[in-house]
């Protein structure tokens, strides 16, 4: 039954890649914020709900989680036609702020971490980033089956981006120090916690845990540890870059990262597509 599960799965994806360049954007945009709107009562819908609850007022909710599933759903007709696309017009529709701070950073020849939520499309900040950087480097969560995990390495690695697997392979540290210390940039999303228990910080008020990564390379190799955030926009999308993070110890440099991040979230509370448990207490 896995195997048959998972081959439903990668020809799914596949067909996805397909069928959406050949269609009008729009019909895409649409086709799949209808199919986002059908998961808001299974699982997935579930969790985003719960973790919306937690940095949106009650009176708001359920107009946000409705526009947080159209939001998934753009991001995802996104992924399916952006190898299809022009990336010098993407880049043009990307409305930058701080990205001063990014180059102040790179002029120290010290290397930058760029650590993100799951928000807007955070593929569309990397095709700016190419443009204006070069490559970067970025870990991937190893998907089942290893046929998909490989058919989204192609994807992202097409875009320009340096892949490396968080799991199944040599491990992805010493790599990322080295390319911190040759002055790359190293972009993680770091809102979720895939390996290990993760560092407790408050986010919005309550107890969570958010992956100590960033802050721990940032300590080890000097680099500037810079949080970032996307969103989407009516033609496009927004793209933020802060100021580096004081880093002292890890805790402490990643509860600066979260309280950052919940700023971020709050103005954009419907582009964090975010369907894992974030929060360690209960509501």
């Amino acid at each position: 039954m896995t195997a048959a599960r998972d081959r439903a799965l990668d020809t799914g994806y596949a067909a996805a890649w397909r069928l959406t360049r050949a269609l009008p954007d729009p019909l895409t945009r649409h086709l799949f914020a209808t199919f986002a709107q059908c998961a808001a009562h299974l699982g997935p819908g579930h969790r985003l709900r719960a973790n919306l609850a937690r940095i949106v007022p009650p009176d708001r909710l359920d107009a946000t989680v409705r526009a947080g599933l159209r939001s998934y759903g753009r991001y995802w007709a996104e992924t399916f036609r952006l190898p299809a696309q022009d990336l010098t017009a993407i880049r043009r529709r990307i409305a930058t702020t701080g990205v001063d701070h990014l180059d102040a950073a790179l002029a120290t020849g010290r290397g930058v971490v760029l650590a993100m939520p799951h928000s807007g499309n955070w593929d569309i900040a990397g095709v700016w980033l190419t443009g204006h950087a070069g490559r970067f480097t970025t870990v991937a969560e190893r998907l089942r089956p290893e046929s998909l995990y490989r058919r989204f390495t192609a994807y992202r690695e097409s875009l320009g981006f340096e892949i490396l697997p968080l799991t199944g392979g040599a491990p992805p540290g010493r790599l990322l120090l080295e390319r911190l210390r040759a002055n790359r940039i190293v972009c993680l999303l770091a809102d979720r916690v895939l390996t290990g228990a993760g560092v407790p910080v408050t986010f919005f008020g309550a107890p969570a845990r958010l992956p100590g990564g960033p802050a721990r390379l940032a300590a080890l190799t000097g680099a500037a540890l810079l949080p970032a955030a996307t969103w989407f926009t009516r033609h496009g999308w927004g793209l933020r870059f802060h100021p580096a993070l004081p880093v002292t110890g890890v805790a402490e440099t990643t509860q600066r990262l979260a309280q950052v991040f919940a700023a971020d979230l709050a103005r954009h509370p419907a582009d964090w597509h975010m369907l894992h448990p974030v929060w360690t207490g209960r509501r």
